[in-house]
């Protein structure tokens, strides 16, 4: 069983490719949550799967709420593993899933990070990866997800791969904490209403269901988890995230 989130597709990849290796069931955690049971009993031999983008290097909010909602009944040979993509590094991200994990009596036995062409655009300082940059990443993580499906089908214990940078502290407590405090929020989105085109793509896409209408807004009722989906995703560019004009990027 394997419970995935994604905005641009990166870690959707990563986790069809796992959910194939390992013939296990694949699981949108937004669906889930729509579903409102969070229920879940593996079965013996069952592999339990998370699989996330690194936002801000934390998890995302969507995903620290499934778990908190969630109940979970394994099996004393459970396999309890994670992966997260990211940008160029995930710092400490992993480091508080496995905290929302143990309020639930569990714990990784392994735990990956896939570096994965940037989709951030709400900093300053982070650009999208250059066409070029962004054919060497996924080819380099095409080898990587392959070598994580066999540590999961082996069932390989304390494995730990992952790539936290320079001073993961700082990128997850300090910078990190002010852009999940300050910057989940649908309050920057806008949209140039002369671009749209008004196919609703965004809405249909949004894994919170926080846009209606057409031409689209946003309800502003706390939901959004700024996976950028609605941003990258418009055939036409129409929406925005602040004053900064930046490129697109999703997994093709």
């Amino acid at each position: 069983m394997i419970f995935y989130f994604s905005g641009t597709g990166n870690t959707k990849w990563m986790a069809q490719h796992l959910a194939q290796a390992t013939r296990e069931q694949l699981l949108y955690i937004p669906d889930e949550l729509r579903k409102g049971k969070l229920q879940y009993t593996l079965q013996e031999g069952e592999r339990l799967g998370f699989c996330f983008p690194t936002h801000g290097w934390q998890p995302p909010h969507i995903v620290r709420t499934f778990i908190r909602k969630a109940s979970f009944l394994l099996p004393p040979s459970s396999y309890v593993y994670a992966a997260t993509t990211c940008g160029d590094n995930m710092g400490h991200a992993m480091r508080i899933l496995d905290k929302e994990l143990g309020k639930k009596g569990m714990k990784t036995d392994a735990r990956f990070a896939v570096v994965m062409p940037e989709s951030n655009v709400c900093f300053s300082f982070l650009h999208l990866d250059t066409p070029e940059k962004v054919q060497q990443k996924k080819t380099a993580a095409q080898k990587t997800v392959a070598h994580i499906s066999e540590v999961v089908k082996n069932r390989q214990v304390g494995v730990e791969e992952l790539v936290k940078g320079a001073i993961p502290y700082t990128y997850t407590y300090v910078i990190g904490g002010y852009y999940n405090k300050h910057l989940i929020t649908d309050k920057h989105f806008w949209v140039d209403e002369e671009a749209c085109i008004q196919c609703g793509l965004c809405a249909k896409l949004c894994p919170v269901d926080d846009i209606e209408g057409l031409p689209p807004h946003w309800k502003h009722d706390g939901s959004c988890t700024n996976c950028l989906a609605c941003y990258h995703h418009c055939p036409q560019h129409a929406i925005h995230w602040g004053k900064m004009q930046r490129g697109q990027y999703y997994f093709k």
